[in-house]
C-alpha cells in the first residue's frame, strides 16, 4: 500500500520514478534483458524526444519512429513507455499533444482549434475530439471557452 501511495503522488506530482517497476510488468518482461541502467537511460531519451524535440507533433509517428528517433530497439522502448511511465505509446503520445493543444488553446486565442489540432500533431478532428475529451472531461471549444473567462473578468474588472 505503501509503495502504491508514492506511486500515486509521484505521478500526480509529475515526478515519475525511474526506480519503481510496477509488478505487474515485472513478469511481463522477466526475459526482456532490459537492465535498469538501460531502462533509466532509454526514459530519458524519451522524455528529451518528447519534451524537447518535440516529436509527438509528427502526425504520422509510431513507435519504431520513436525507437529510431531516439536509437534504441523498439521492444526496450515499448517496455520502458509500458513500465516507466504505466502507459501505452498511443496513450502517451495523446497525453503529449493534449497537454500542448491546451497550452495553445490558452494563450494563442487567434488560432483555431482546427489548426491546433494540426499543430500538435492530429490528423482527425474526431480523434482530437476525443482524445482531448477523455484527457480533459470538456471539448476543446469549451476548454478554451474556460480559460477566456478569467482572463475576460479581470480585464472587465479593472477597466
Amino acid at each position: 500500500m505503501k509503495r502504491l501511495l508514492k506511486q500515486f503522488v509521484s505521478r500526480y506530482l509529475g515526478e515519475e520514478n525511474p526506480e519503481m517497476i510496477p509488478k505487474k510488468n515485472q513478469k511481463k518482461y522477466e526475459k526482456s534483458g532490459l537492465t535498469k541502467e538501460q531502462a533509466v537511460y532509454i526514459r530519458s531519451e524519451i522524455k528529451k524526444a518528447f519534451d524537447i524535440d518535440k516529436i509527438y507533433r509528427n502526425n504520422n509517428i509510431g513507435l519504431d519512429d520513436l525507437a529510431e528517433h531516439i536509437q534504441q530497439n523498439r521492444y526496450k522502448v515499448s517496455q520502458v513507455i509500458n513500465t516507466y511511465f504505466s502507459k501505452n505509446f498511443y496513450t502517451f503520445l495523446n497525453d503529449y499533444r493534449i497537454k500542448e493543444a491546451m497550452y495553445l488553446l490558452a494563450s494563442e486565442p487567434h488560432l483555431s482549434v482546427k489548426a491546433i489540432m494540426y499543430e500538435v500533431g492530429f490528423n482527425s478532428k474526431n480523434s482530437f475530439y476525443t482524445a482531448f475529451k477523455k484527457n480533459t472531461g470538456v471539448s476543446p471549444n469549451d476548454f478554451r471557452s474556460n480559460e477566456a473567462k478569467p482572463f475576460e473578468y479581470e480585464t472587465a474588472h479593472f477597466a
